[in-house]
Parts: C-alpha cells; structure tokens; sequence
C-alpha cells in the first residue's frame, strides 16, 4: 500500500508539474503575442510621425520658397522703381538743359541785335 500511494503521489505531482509548465508556456506565448503586437503598433506610429514631420519639412521648404519668391518679386519691383525714378529725373534733367540752352541761345541773340544797334547808332553818328 505504501507503494501504491508513493507512486499515487509522484504521478501526481508529474502531472501538475506537467499542466503547470503548459501553463507557464501558454503564458510565455502570450506574453510574446503581446510583445509583437506593442512593436507593429511601435512601428506603426513611427512610421506616422515620420511621415509628418516630412510633411511638415516639405511643407516649410513650400513657404520658405514662397518667401523667397516674394522678395524676388519685391526686389524686382523696387530695381524698376528705381529705373523709373533715374529715367524721370533724367528726362526732367534734359528738360531743364534744353531749356536753359533755349533761354541762354534767346539772351544771345538779343545782346546781339542790341550791339548791332548800338553799332548802326555809333555808324550814323559818325
């Protein structure tokens, strides 16, 4: 009897020793499940917050470039400005020549026709 109930007891205790480690194994292969799980979730929101961040890279190259182009433009603008001013103030310039050399041209003539005079004058008197 004493035999019977020591080989009663050791399969008893293999038995649970054996349902015990399916059960810590069940648990181990939970636990990887889950592991794998976490990374592909992991990897999943990487792959998002990479994908904004080039987005929002690209979209401040976008304004950045935009930026530039406007103060291309603004230059642009200015040069011409200045290109008309320099033509104006020319053109106002030459103006201002011409008549001054209509002007001196028209004293010219008049000291002239007055010398002439004065010179008929002096002639006659003699």
């Amino acid at each position: 009897m004493k035999k019977l109930l020591f080989s009663a007891a050791l399969l008893l205790a293999i038995s649970v020793t054996f349902t015990s480690c399916r059960e810590e194994a069940e648990k181990t292969g939970d636990a990887i499940e889950n592991a794998a799980e976490a990374t592909g979730d992991a990897v999943e929101a990487t792959g998002d917050a990479i994908e904004s961040a080039g987005e929002a890279v690209g979209d401040a190259a976008n304004d950045a470039v935009d930026a530039a182009g406007d103060v291309a433009t603004d230059a642009v603008d200015a040069a011409g400005n200045a290109v008309d001013a320099v033509k104006e103030g020319a053109k106002d310039a030459a103006n201002t020549v011409e008549d001054g050399a209509k002007k001196a041209v028209d004293a010219t003539k008049e000291t002239a026709k007055d010398a002439a005079n004065a010179l008929k004058k002096e002639a006659d008197k003699l």
